[in-house]
């Protein structure tokens, strides 16, 4: 068996993001393996699943001792994914051998990964609705405070077992099909269905549902899929430490900038997944990079905020008495 550094070092950087912001595990893996390794889809998506049944409980350890973790959602929400995740794997293996399901598994990984970019770039308006609506903690926000650690005490929720267990199956039946999703497409899903769940609990809740979620995937594909080991001990030997490191950070701090830079990543591999040419890709996101700022700005207007947020930054670093405040004010009026 060789093993592979450069992959190693690949999963390492991964997992560090996983480990932050919950997301992008398969999402990112996945195409990493396909793009820039040659792996082929069905092996990068089995590979990466027995590799993520390790790294999962690493990050989900350190979360559920810092008390970031909603045992009650865990449960509901495992209810769901981890038959159907199982089924998602049976699903892959009916369409059949060879260069079809290869085909069919990324294009399919495709479309999660478009799914995964637009629930983070819903998540960033609703931390941009948060500020323009005054919401508080106290007042029911619906994403953690900018430039604030999120709150470590775990808010009082109604569990809803149908919507929580739905959202275990769709998560479950995706990830064993593509390997995206236990982080990426249900922490989305969490927070439209409890939006009073703030990010590291997010994260938390999580990847600790994740855990049993993605060991019944990789059993499946371990049975049925396109299991190398030697690609599996390459992605272990980079991710335990990197999630492992992610996490500890992901307790104490926000995820923001991670998160936009993650939804870039997410879009550019979408586009590889399509077959859509080197020259397309970079025409593509050189468009999305001139063009979201414009937009950005244009919405926050429409909700009342400046369009740049660095004038309130200097507000609140240099206090109520600042020449700078002062200046802001008078060009405010």
């Amino acid at each position: 068996m060789q093993f592979d550094f450069t992959m190693a070092i690949g999963s390492f950087l991964v997992a560090i993001v996983v480990g932050l912001t919950g997301m992008g595990g398969g999402a990112l893996m996945t195409p990493m393996l396909v793009t820039f390794f040659g792996v082929p889809p069905l092996a990068a998506v089995s590979s990466d699943l027995v590799a993520a049944a390790v790294m999962k409980p690493v990050g989900g350890l350190v979360h559920l001792r810092r008390g970031t973790v909603n045992l009650k959602l865990v449960r509901w929400l495992c209810a769901g994914s981890i038959p159907a995740a199982f089924c998602g794997v049976l699903v892959t293996r009916a369409l059949g051998d060879g260069k079809e399901v290869q085909d069919v598994v990324q294009k399919a990984l495709g479309v999660a990964l478009l799914i995964a970019a637009t629930g983070l770039a819903v998540r960033g308006y609703l931390a941009m609705r948060d500020r323009a609506e005054g919401r508080t903690p106290a007042t029911g926000r619906r994403t953690a405070e900018p430039g604030a650690p999120a709150a470590t005490e775990l808010p009082s929720i109604d569990v809803r077992p149908l919507p929580t267990v739905l959202i275990g199956i769709v998560g479950g039946l995706v990830v064993g099909m593509t390997s995206v999703g236990s982080g990426s497409l249900i922490i989305v899903a969490l927070l439209a269905v409890y939006p009073a769940l703030k990010a590291n609990q997010l994260v938390g809740t999580d990847l600790v549902q994740a855990v049993p979620l993605v060991m019944s995937a990789a059993f499946g594909h371990m049975l049925f899929g396109d299991f190398k080991l030697s690609v599996t001990a390459a992605l272990l030997a980079g991710s335990i430490p990197g999630v492992y490191i992610g996490s500890r950070i992901s307790s104490r701090a926000p995820g923001g900038l991670v998160r936009r830079v993650l939804a870039f990543v997410l879009l550019a591999s979408a586009l590889k997944m399509f077959d859509v040419s080197n020259t397309g890709t970079v025409l593509v996101l050189v468009a999305v990079l001139l063009a979201a700022p414009v937009f950005w700005m244009f919405v926050r207007t429409r909700h009342g905020l400046p369009a740049f947020p660095w004038p309130q930054a200097a507000w609140r670093r240099h206090g109520p008495d600042s020449e700078e405040q002062a200046a802001l004010k008078r060009t405010d009026g």
